[in-house]
Parts: structure tokens; C-alpha cells; sequence
């Protein structure tokens, strides 16, 4: 007979990235374990810093929904590592060819392009094993379109095929939405899901999903023009010199901010109007609003 699942109180936002850290440690592999040299640069990747943002609102929304159990942390890991493994492949030379993420070089510099890209498919492997964990084919399903030809990889595409050329806002809010947040929609959607949402629940909880997706897009955009590249961690005016689809290349700086500013306060609306206890989704879309890396 197995024990009963370990009952976990709800967290705030920085105790939740501990324990984030504390799952990706357990469930990476160590580096020493062969292959080397491809868990090295896994690790490197995956626990060289980063927000955690995805898994923290997938356990927000566990929470927020009843969920008490460890049942979400192999998801959440999961949603990290999809994310990362985007990010190594996001800055391969065939694609943004970046030499720096989160202050450190980007993987491929540091361990070659092959690593780098044997590296963001193994991180995509590993978490669809943690996702199946969960025994919910439901949350895996929702992983699968977030970032299939109908998710993720559609903006990273349109993303690549605007290159060069002024788009109307509509297709960067394509881009945006499908490159950024199908993953950052899903994250509280998988977290909502595994704690047994209703719909009643779960479709308010999916709306501010995708509105902080796309602010949180628009704000990566602005900072790639004004912000600090300390502070960052990475180059700036990236966006300009491989003519990336944005949001201020449309509407400019100022209109974009205040488009984001919108967005953060609808998210904030939404839940505050149909979430029980909406405080940490609160919280976390002030945090996007405010953020500087």
C-alpha cells in the first residue's frame, strides 16, 4: 500500500521559487552521471538562475485551487525545462546566435552547438517524463499544444519569417502570444487542472493567463531597448539588430507601455472578480509589470 501524499501549505512567491530549485536539483540528473558532458550542460542551463516563472504560476494555481500535495512538482519542473530547452535552441547561431544568458554565455558558447542542441532535446524529453508522472493525460495534452505548430513553435516561425519586415500589430500579437504565452497560459492552466478545477474556475484562471503572457512579451520588449544589460543578464538591442517583430517597432515605447499597464490591470480584474483568494496571481502580475530582467 503507498503512503499518502505529503500535505504542503501554500507558499508565497519567493518560498515557491525555493522549492522550485529545490525540484529541479532533485530531478535533473548530476553531472557526473555519463553522459557527462550532455548533463553538465544541462545543469548549466537549467540552474544558472532564471525568474521560475512558469512553475510558480502553475503552483499558484494549484493552490489557489485546492491542491495541498507534491502531485505538482514534477509538472512544474517540467514547465522549467521547456522553457529552458527553448531558450538554448532560441540562441543557437541558426537562430538568435546570442552569446549571453543570465550573465553567464549562452550554452552553445560554452559547449558547442551539438551539445547545446543534444542538451535542449534532452530538457524537452525529460519533461514530458515528469509530465507524465502526474498520470493526468489531460496536463500533458495541454504541454503538447502549448508548444507544438500550434503553440510556441507557430510564433517561433512567424517570429522568424517577419524578420526584416513591418508587421501590423496583429501579427506581433500572433507572434507574441504563440511564442511567449501558450506556455505562460498553460503553466496555470496545468496547475489549475491537477488541483481539480472547475471550468467555472479554471476559464477565468486561463484568461489571466494569457493576459500576462502577452505583457509579459511587451515588457521583454522594452527592456531589450532601454534596459540595463547588467541587470539583464543578457544584450541588448538584440531585437533591432536582427529586425525582430515587437511591440514598440509597431506602437512605439510609450504606447506599449501602456498597453502592458492594461493588460497587468485586466489580469488583476479578472481574477480579483472570479478567483477565490486571487492574492499571489496578484502579485505575480505586479511582478511582471514591474520587472527589469
Amino acid at each position: 500500500m503507498s503512503s499518502p501524499a505529503r500535505m504542503i501549505p501554500p507558499a508565497g512567491i519567493s518560498q515557491k521559487r525555493e522549492l522550485i530549485e529545490r525540484y529541479l536539483d532533485r530531478f535533473i540528473p548530476p553531472s557526473d552521471r555519463y553522459p557527462q558532458a550532455l548533463h553538465a550542460a544541462i545543469r548549466y542551463s537549467v540552474m544558472g538562475g532564471g525568474k521560475r516563472l512558469r512553475p510558480i504560476l502553475a503552483l499558484a494555481a494549484y493552490e489557489t485551487c485546492g491542491g495541498r500535495d507534491e502531485t505538482i512538482y514534477p509538472a512544474a519542473v517540467a514547465l522549467e525545462l521547456v522553457h529552458t530547452y527553448s531558450l538554448i535552441h532560441d540562441d543557437l547561431p541558426c537562430m538568435d546566435d546570442d552569446d549571453l544568458r543570465r550573465g553567464q554565455p549562452t550554452v552553445h558558447r560554452k559547449f558547442g552547438e551539438a551539445v547545446a542542441l543534444l542538451a535542449g532535446d534532452a530538457l524537452h524529453d525529460l519533461a514530458f517524463e515528469l509530465m507524465a508522472r502526474t498520470k493526468k493525460p489531460t496536463v500533458v495534452l495541454e504541454l503538447a499544444e502549448a508548444i507544438g505548430t500550434d503553440g510556441m513553435l507557430a510564433g517561433q516561425i512567424a517570429d522568424m519569417e517577419a524578420e526584416g519586415r513591418q508587421l501590423t500589430l496583429d501579427e506581433v500579437i500572433f507572434i507574441h502570444t504563440h511564442k511567449t504565452g501558450k506556455l505562460i497560459r498553460a503553466s496555470v492552466r496545468i496547475g489549475a487542472i491537477l488541483a481539480g478545477a472547475s471550468d467555472a474556475l479554471l476559464d477565468p484562471i486561463s484568461h489571466y493567463g494569457e493576459k500576462i503572457g502577452l505583457a509579459f512579451q511587451i515588457i521583454d520588449d522594452i527592456l531589450d531597448i532601454e534596459g540595463d544589460e547588467s541587470t539583464l543578464g543578457k544584450r541588448t538591442g538584440s531585437d533591432f539588430k536582427n529586425f525582430k517583430a515587437t511591440y514598440p517597432g509597431v506602437m512605439g515605447l510609450e504606447k506599449s507601455r501602456l498597453a502592458a499597464q492594461q493588460l497587468i490591470e485586466e489580469a488583476v480584474a479578472i481574477v480579483g472578480r472570479d478567483v477565490p483568494q486571487p492574492e499571489t496571481f496578484t502579485q505575480i502580475a505586479h511582478f511582471i509589470g514591474g520587472r527589469r530582467n
